[in-house]
């Protein structure tokens, strides 16, 4: 009989897959067919992905290679994949058009941005070292969850505004709010048969999408929609003949189409490294831009490897812990040593892993096989990889920008409480009109302004008041007044554990005195009731009766109510 998930969570330690020796053998069965179809997925996503952010090809599938091997040795994290994801797209693709990247009209001076882009990667990914090192993995716990999801809801419209034209033969190039004004006349200049690829492409996504949220069948569940998309993609590229260089009549306007529609993959993988060039930090034009992209870098990326994690661990089915510092660590180490054959920053990617998970993988080894099959595809078959239509993989990031930014995001932010959505819109529109870190900056600013008038003491937003005893039992009481805000979480979770879980002790957290318990800290104390239940004790949280939420949702942030 299969173990119900909470067996599994209290099972002893010889019963819960790890990441090791032993692991690797008893469960090479289950992780090599994970491994396997995450490949399947991942292939057209890293290529994709590439392409987006101005990087060749094959450089997201260098990332992914190194990534996964390496991460799998240094990494606790049992179930994440790491690799290029579709949210370092706006970063990557903004740093080398920085450096001078031109978009293909100018082969010299892109392939210059692009090596002063891998020498940003680099240094980048030194400074993700040195935050595990200096235990910043706790980071992830400060940025509130509204403002990061309206940085990566605005991800998704960049993205999508991006990638859009692509999908019927044209580019888009300029600022992102720029770009969404040129976008109804970029589309009616399509190419038809390139659009045709995109258009079914897109069908295809989305259609599988639909129809997965609906059945139960195991079967359609298990297709990997972007698998199918090239199973039909590519003999549509086949057909309308992109590998020659021709021209086609239509509607009384003649189209080209050749191999600038597929995807162009070097034949010699080593001789398709590229190297950084460090002369970026001895220019005194270009160091200081340097500088802003090795802080977009390591701490966007940093950000959303650690949130990717946590979310991952969560999934695990057997609850086991990702010791994000570690984690953190093996991401920069892994960043660092790719940037310096050519390949993309890298993160811990949510949908690679969820997908993992769905295959049953049972360790990090799963991973590993993931990128030993992209080797081995990327190694052998690259022409085929060569038949791929560059408008198949756009779709894709196109259904990625949309999963980003699709009206359920905002939907779910509302059912949180108004509030949320205010900081939601306002980080997006910052985003899309600066950049991220002050878009992101922007939020959390929006955030303390909501807090302010909700009558939270200045000092109160950086300063947990608490009050701990321990009674005769052992058992900890924490008294919290004043408030308990995302900006105060920090040091109230670290004074928290370090009187009652690292001790072995369960905790009761009272609220009766706190003025205001907002919702990142509603959904930490979720988490953290899961932490201290699969150490065996029990985190209670009370006094919140006579507060009233802001809204019906069970993360609503919570207001006491005025006594009379």
């Amino acid at each position: 009989m299969t173990k119900s998930l909470d067996q599994a969570a209290t099972s002893n330690d010889a019963e819960i897959p790890r990441g090791n020796l032993s692991g690797f053998k008893r469960y090479m069965k289950d992780d090599l067919v994970a491994g396997g179809l995450v490949f399947l997925i991942a292939l057209p996503l890293c290529l994709g992905i590439s392409i987006a952010s101005g990087f060749p090809a094959i450089a997201g599938v260098f990332t992914a290679i190194v990534g996964s091997v390496l991460t799998t040795f240094l990494s606790n994290s049992e179930l994440t994949i790491k690799g290029p994801a579709a949210g370092m797209i706006v970063i990557v693709l903004g740093a080398v058009t920085s450096f001078g990247y031109t978009g293909g009209v100018d082969a010299a001076a892109d392939m210059q941005a692009y090596q002063m882009a891998l020498a940003v990667g680099v240094v980048a990914g030194l400074c993700q070292v040195a935050f595990g090192l200096l235990r910043a993995g706790v980071l992830g716990d400060f940025f509130p969850t509204s403002a990061v999801h309206g940085m990566l809801a605005a991800i998704g419209v960049i993205i999508i505004a991006k990638q859009l034209p692509v999908t019927v033969g044209q580019t888009a190039s300029g600022e992102p709010l720029e770009i969404i004004r040129e976008l109804p006349h970029t589309l009616m200049a399509a190419n038809p048969e390139i659009a045709a690829i995109g258009i079914v492409s897109l069908v295809i996504l989305f259609g599988m999408s639909f129809w997965k949220s609906r059945t139960k069948n195991t079967i359609v569940k298990a297709v990997p929609a972007p698998l199918l998309v090239l199973l039909v993609a590519v003999p549509m590229g086949v057909w309308f003949d992109l590998a020659h260089e021709h021209t086609y009549s239509m509607f009384g306007h003649e189209y080209s189409l050749g191999e600038k529609f597929l995807v162009n993959v070097p034949f010699n993988l080593v001789g398709a490294m590229a190297f950084p060039d460090f002369r970026v930090f001895t220019n005194g034009e270009t160091l200081p831009v340097a500088l802003k992209w090795i802080v977009m870098f390591s701490l966007i990326g940093s950000l959303e490897s650690l949130l990717s994690a946590k979310a991952v661990d969560m999934l695990d089915p057997y609850r086991r812990k990702t010791n994000l510092n570690r984690d953190l660590v093996a991401v920069g180490i892994a960043n660092t040593a790719v940037s310096c054959i050519g390949g993309l920053p890298m993160i811990s990617e949510i949908v690679r892993s969820k997908a993992n998970i769905d295959n049953q993988a049972k360790t990090r080894f799963a991973d590993m096989w993931h990128g030993v099959f992209l080797l081995g595809f990327v190694a052998l078959l690259p022409a085929l990889i060569h038949r791929i239509p560059l408008s198949a993989l756009a779709a894709m990031l196109v259904f990625t920008g949309f999963r980003l930014a699709s009206p359920s995001e905002f939907m779910s932010v509302y059912r949180v409480g108004k509030e949320q959505l205010v900081i939601f819109v306002t980080t997006i529109i910052a985003v899309l009109s600066t950049d991220l870190l002050i878009g992101i900056g922007i939020g959390i600013a929006t955030k303390f302004a909501i807090h302010y008038l909700n009558g939270v003491s200045p000092r109160s937003l950086l300063f947990p008041y608490l009050d701990i005893e321990e009674n005769v039992d052992g058992e900890i009481t924490v008294h919290a007044a004043e408030s308990a805000v995302f900006s105060n979480w920090i040091a109230f979770r670290r004074q928290l554990v370090s009187a009652s879980l690292v001790h072995g002790k369960g905790a009761t957290i009272d609220f009766s005195n706190a003025h205001l318990v907002d919702h990142s800290v509603m959904e930490k104390l979720h988490e953290l009731e899961d932490e201290f239940h699969r150490a065996g004790v029990e985190l209670t949280i009370v006094g919140l009766d006579n507060h009233t939420p802001l809204s019906d949702h069970p993360m609503a942030a919570r207001k006491r109510q005025p006594v009379h």
